[in-house]
């Protein structure tokens, strides 16, 4: 490690390349913010007037926590796939399948954001090209089915017309089934985002430095128009400070009535929590590229801080203005709820006539595809890394002549049309999906704040070129528990099998390890694995840690399925 400041060789052959320094993980990163048009209207249904407060103090978490994630990553400067792998390391002395676990939930997490990202931008896309009509009492239309429809209420009126003048490709469905608690359907909304992914595959299949060059420019055209929308109404007055108190949870999720701090207030809060934390913990994904910095030693912790600023200023911003404008009753509006008219409401909100609205709603689908991007490049390398480091199958270890992990992308994309097809069914199965991927992602956030301390116990002798403040670890190793009472308490809010599809999905990573470590590999782990740390695997045997780190998962599950008892709705 003495060579941490250093520039470090190009990758050979077979490998990523250095080619990047922070600021091009920064741009790749900076399609981060762009989550927030995932859930906000979701948030906003379930939360109400607390939804604010929600990213708020959420952002302030996630940016506490990821001084955690930059020590660690600075620990492995030859390695790809994000404080998963990093944090993996460390739980690897005290049990085989722990650290495969970590690795596997930081996919299964980030990987839907393809998905779910392609399914809104189809969305926001069919809605600029083939508009639902919206129609009043008033309109001719309803007034003319009213008379010739005697006895209709206007809202059944409403609902007949708009029906009937909704273009036919929104309801049209190639094929489409229920399975279980969610729906799928092959509908436009699912040929759009595949052909989106497509050309998200083609521009990351040229490599992280192509990446992080279109990812630039794409980012420059997201960021300034989200500051935009964040700044202009505050400074043109359309602030409505009554849209923020009282602040009490909602009675029932998706109706404006408030509620109190009762049981089940609480849980719609914490349901809140739960889903933001997919959101505004994701900018630790800039450390997904360790193994592609010039100078890992510096551009790891660069890369997390100056990304967590960024996110810390829109996360807390976007939705400040989105509810000032709105209120509770637009923001429970159903195209808000259901996402697919958050891009329609974030450009009313700047105003300045059809064109300047057509063109922001143009820039926020660009902000998905920037979103997008950063999910396919982050989740592709963490199976590549997850691959080269013996727990995931040996075929995805495998990189194109630009350093592109090819076969990881190819897994990520089919995977991923799988999901689309999910997604575009109905708002009920996107928020499920939505749910089980936070799952993945609380887990893998509780395993790696723990592996802070653990690393630092088992390996305090190892050079860091950044080292976080103990108490900042600390509170890393609090919140980790935290975020465990987030989802136990939290997941049910979105889908009632969603804690338990979680559970289901995270476990799935034991038959797929131990085909690679027993069939593949014959039970041993490949030396070069431990090579950052100076260490082989017969090294592993020295636990100083102790009993710690089982104590540590014993009361994170013991906390989790408390919570789920205690917080009911």
């Amino acid at each position: 490690m003495s060579a941490l400041s250093d520039t470090y060789a190009e990758g050979a052959a077979g490998q990523l390349h250095r080619s990047i320094d922070w600021r091009g993980a920064f741009w790749v990163a900076s399609g981060v913010p762009a989550l927030v048009l995932f859930s906000i209207g979701g948030i906003a249904g379930t939360t109400g007037k607390l939804a604010f407060l929600i990213w708020t103090v959420s952002m302030i978490m996630g940016f506490l926590q990821s001084f955690t994630y930059a020590e660690i990553a600075g620990l492995f400067p030859n390695k790809s796939g994000g404080a998963s792998v990093y944090g993996a390391t460390a739980w690897l002395r005290y049990s085989k399948f722990i650290a495969p676990l970590s690795v596997w939930c930081n996919w299964f997490a980030w990987s839907p954001v393809l998905s779910l990202g392609c399914s809104i931008a189809a969305a926001y896309i069919l809605n600029a090209l083939s508009p639902v009509p919206v129609f009043t009492e008033t309109s001719p239309q309803v007034v003319a089915y009213i008379a010739a429809h005697a006895g209709t209420s206007a809202a059944d009126a409403i609902a007949a017309v708009t029906a009937a003048a909704t273009p036919a490709i929104r309801n049209w469905s190639l094929f489409s089934h229920t399975l279980g608690p969610v729906s799928f359907s092959l509908n436009a909304t699912f040929f759009i985002g595949a052909v989106l992914m497509l050309i998200i595959f083609a521009i990351q299949h040229r490599g992280i430095l192509g990446t992080a060059s279109v990812q630039k420019y794409i980012g420059l055209l997201v960021i300034i128009p989200m500051l935009i929308v964040g700044v202009v109404p505050i400074f043109t007055g359309q602030i409505d400070w009554a849209n923020f108190s009282p602040l009490v949870p909602l009675a029932t999720a998706y109706a404006p009535d408030p509620g109190s701090w009762n049981i089940a207030g609480w849980t719609l809060a914490l349901g809140g929590m739960f889903i933001a934390a997919w959101s505004t913990y994701g900018f630790e994904t800039a450390v997904c590229y360790t193994s592609e910095f010039k100078n890992p030693g510096t551009d790891t912790f660069k890369a997390i801080f100056y990304s967590g600023l960024l996110c810390m200023l829109l996360f807390i911003l976007v939705p400040f203005t989105f509810q000032g404008v709105l209120g509770l009753n637009g923001m429970l509006a159903t195209p808000i709820v259901d996402g697919s008219g958050v891009a329609d409401a974030l450009a009313g909100m700047v105003g300045g006539g059809q064109l300047i609205h057509s063109l922001l709603v143009m820039l926020m689908i660009l902000a998905l595809v920037l979103c997008i991007m950063t999910a396919m490049a982050g989740s592709s390398r963490t199976l590549y890394q997850g691959s080269v480091d013996g727990w995931l199958p040996r075929y995805l270890s495998h990189v194109n002549e630009h350093g592109a992990p090819t076969r990881a992308m190819w897994t990520d994309l089919c995977f991923n049309l799988i999901v689309l097809a999910i997604a575009s069914a109905d708002a009920t199965s996107f928020f499920f999906i939505l749910a089980v991927s936070n799952c993945g992602y609380i887990i893998f956030n509780f395993l790696n704040l723990n592996a802070g301390w653990i690393h630092r116990i088992d390996n305090g002798h190892i050079e860091r070129p950044w080292k976080a403040p103990t108490w900042l670890l600390g509170i890393g190793a609090v919140f980790a528990y935290v975020n465990a009472i987030f989802m136990g308490a939290g997941a049910k809010v979105w889908n009632p099998m969603a804690l338990w599809a979680g559970l289901i999905t995270a476990a799935l990573i034991l038959p797929v390890f131990c085909f690679r470590h027993y069939i593949q590999d014959g039970g041993k782990f490949p030396d070069h694995m431990l090579d950052d740390l100076g260490m082989k695997s017969s090294d592993l045997k020295a636990k100083k840690a102790g009993i710690l780190p089982y104590a540590t998962l014993v009361a994170g599950l013991i906390v989790v399925l408390v919570a789920n008892r205690i917080f009911v709705l």
